[in-house]
């Protein structure tokens, strides 16, 4: 997913303020226990219900039980801020390059459907955080998804002053667990705008 002027789009528009924020479904129902207020109380609260009910953690809403076979295998850094991002956009943008991989290019909609993937868990009758990450999108898939995806602060950035975040790095993984970072975190908390 290409970035966007010092904010990203998909934490915007799919993600939660609260780094401790957790929602937990089951078929139709919506579970709502009492909020957690520290880490270990929400740690508690995904090891109760994963396994049993879809968990979704953190500022990007990551799926807490993906990657994992067994409870006793969560990692704390699901309700670290930085780490549930660090996560969160890597497993985001392998569902964006599903969707833009499945279309043949990327037009309008596409990251809006990625969005409604993320939030569903699937796409095109599948679960696609469990398909195969189809690698990084062409030069033509990319510049023409960078017109689509809307810039959070309505002006979109200067190409050559922006890094490429969306490009694998050398020895990075394409497991999102094992992922760099992804999005510019520097302007936050800096007093400056995005």
């Amino acid at each position: 997913m290409p970035p966007s002027a010092g904010a990203d789009p998909f934490i915007a528009e799919a993600g939660a303020d609260d780094p401790l924020a957790i929602s937990i479904t089951s078929g139709n129902r919506v579970i709502l226990p009492e909020p957690p207020r520290t880490p270990e109380a929400a740690m508690r609260l995904i090891e109760q219900f994963v396994g049993q009910a879809i968990v979704r953690v953190g500022v990007t809403r990551y799926p807490a039980g993906h990657g994992i076979s067994d409870p006793s295998e969560l990692s704390p850094g699901l309700v670290d801020p930085c780490e549930n991002i660090r996560m969160g956009t890597a497993l985001f943008g392998k569902v964006h390059r599903i969707v833009t991989h499945a279309r043949g290019a990327a037009d309008g909609s596409a990251f809006t459907q990625s969005l409604e993937a993320w939030r569903t868990g699937m796409f095109e009758g599948r679960y696609v955080f469990g398909e195969a990450d189809p690698g990084p999108l062409s030069t033509a898939e990319a510049e023409l998804d960078h017109d689509e995806v809307p810039s959070v602060t309505g002006e979109d950035p200067d190409p050559a002053t922006v890094p490429d975040r969306t490009a694998v790095q050398d020895g990075e993984a394409l497991d999102p667990n094992h992922a760099g970072i992804r999005i510019d975190l520097s302007p936050i908390g800096t007093g400056r705008d995005p």
